[in-house]
């Protein structure tokens, strides 16, 4: 409720003052009409426009946090009643009770004066006889005149066509949805203003009706000034005397160019624009999808890519450390261009897998179990390595898991420590196709950050790799 009051009455503050700036003074009265119901239309329908912009980011598992069942228990036994809440939805319906009630009150009034009194069918309206003094005024298509007026000729037949043109453009339909609004919206005291613009564009284009048909601006002016100070406004009403001000006068012998009211016209659409995405657009962050494929392929490619492959031949007894962890990946990296190789050129089938196994808890907490368990070797703090490290494992029929693979590795134990802690991995949920269970394959990547202390050393999740040849299905 209080995002819709915000970004509504942001709307109509900023339509309003554009408005009032831009084109109160011009005479595009029928444009203006339009723009001054659209505005308020507009901002009460962009707060449940929701557009929303996917930013894809790695997650950090060190950082999630998590509730334990006793702790989710807790909050829900202890959530209580909002009373102040309670309090003003109470308040809000009372007090728009009692507007919908004076609102109804007043529309009642008006439409009783119609029926107890003399009616007569003037045009494609009819004149409303009343015994007191009012000057003329609209509601729908009654018009509403002083009897004793009407039968000595005392009302000009400029008066007449004023409010004929209130009830052949239907002014009052605008007036009533208005004052619903303020009804509803009580709280808000930009439908006042709104409701007071309406009703002044109302008889800039009744004026401006008279003076086209009549073409005696002088007289006209002098007849509204004469008239002017009779009584009172009718709320609901469109009445001939609303804001006899210096505007209306002027407004009538204003001219405005074709060009000059295009340009005004189009003035709108950044506005309209700045606005939608000020209050419209929002930014959502999305971890990256991992999507699990089936794929058939031949023999040559399961037994080369499962065959148990002696990566190191006899070390020599001058080489380093870091030199045979700079050997260990050179050769395994090899391994993975020849498997690729293979298996661009196999005849591979790719299929959607039915579902994908899961880790307990879902990815999220799959990559926290990682992090939260990896303990990252001396050696790797100590030589300030960075990278990623690949890892296939098997998902058998029954959850656990098998086949620990190092694609990649950055050496140093980096690949060891990672299948360490799969092997402390609870049961998954199997992945299933046409609702059998399946053995799948799945890729793992890992990657090591420096942040120059070795403490801050943590595994986090990263995008999924793309690598040409697709997890595994393998058959029942």
């Amino acid at each position: 409720m209080i995002d819709f009051f915000i970004k509504s009455t942001i709307a109509l503050g900023v339509f309003l003052v554009f408005y009032h700036l831009i084109l109160e003074r011009e005479k595009m009265h029928q444009f203006n009409r339009f723009f001054l119901i659209f505005s308020i239309v507009i901002s009460l329908v962009i707060p449940f426009i929701s557009i929303e912009i996917v930013r894809e980011i790695p997650l950090n598992v060190k950082n999630q946090i998590s509730f334990d069942p006793a702790t989710i228990t807790k909050f829900q036994n202890e959530e209580k009643i909002d009373y102040k809440l309670i309090f003003l939805w109470s308040a809000y319906g009372l007090v728009t009770l009692l507007l919908a009630a004076r609102f109804g009150r007043n529309v009642w009034v008006i439409m009783s004066k119609s029926k107890s009194n003399t009616t007569i069918n003037f045009k494609n309206s009819k004149l409303v006889l009343v015994d007191e003094k009012i000057l003329p005024h609209t509601f729908l298509n009654y018009i509403f005149v002083n009897s004793a007026d009407y039968k000595n000729r005392k009302i000009e037949e400029e008066l007449y066509t004023h409010e004929l043109v209130h009830v052949t453009q239907k002014h009052t339909v605008d007036i009533l949805f208005v004052e619903v609004l303020k009804t509803i919206f009580w709280f808000n005291p930009l439908f006042i203003f709104y409701k007071k613009a309406i009703q002044l564009n109302h008889e800039f284009l009744a004026d401006q009706q008279i003076v086209e048909e009549y073409n005696n601006v002088p007289f006209y002016q002098k007849l509204l000034l004469e008239k002017g100070n009779g009584s009172p406004a009718i709320s609901l009403a469109s009445n001939l005397n609303y804001l006899v001000t210096k505007k209306r006068l002027i407004m009538m012998t204003k001219n405005t160019s074709k060009n000059r009211a295009f340009l005004k016209e189009i003035a709108i659409i950044p506005i309209f624009t700045i606005l939608i995405v000020f209050l419209c657009f929002k930014t959502v962050a999305q971890e990256p999808k991992i999507e699990m494929k089936t794929v058939t392929h031949n023999n040559a490619l399961e037994t080369n890519r499962f065959k148990k492959t002696d990566v190191l031949n006899k070390e020599k007894s001058d080489v380093t450390p870091k030199n045979k962890n700079q050997e260990l990946m050179t050769e395994q990296n090899r391994k993975i261009s020849e498997d690729d190789s293979v298996a661009k050129s196999a005849d591979i089938i790719v299929n959607s897998i039915g579902e994908k196994p899961e880790f307990p808890g879902g990815i999220t907490a799959f990559y926290k179990f990682i992090g939260a368990n990896f303990k990252t070797p001396a050696e790797v703090a100590a030589n300030k390595i960075e990278g990623k490290a690949y890892l296939e494992f098997m998902v058998e029929k029954d959850g656990s898991l098998s086949e620990f693979k190092i694609l990649k590795d950055l050496g140093y134990g980096i690949g060891d420590e990672v299948i360490r802690v799969l092997k402390l991995s609870p049961t998954w949920t199997p992945g299933t196709e046409k609702g059998k269970p399946v053995r799948v394959l799945y890729s793992l990547p890992v990657t090591i950050e420096n942040n120059e202390e070795p403490k801050k050393y943590k595994v986090i999740k990263a995008s999924y790799p793309r690598m040409d040849f697709a997890p595994t299905i393998f058959g029942n």
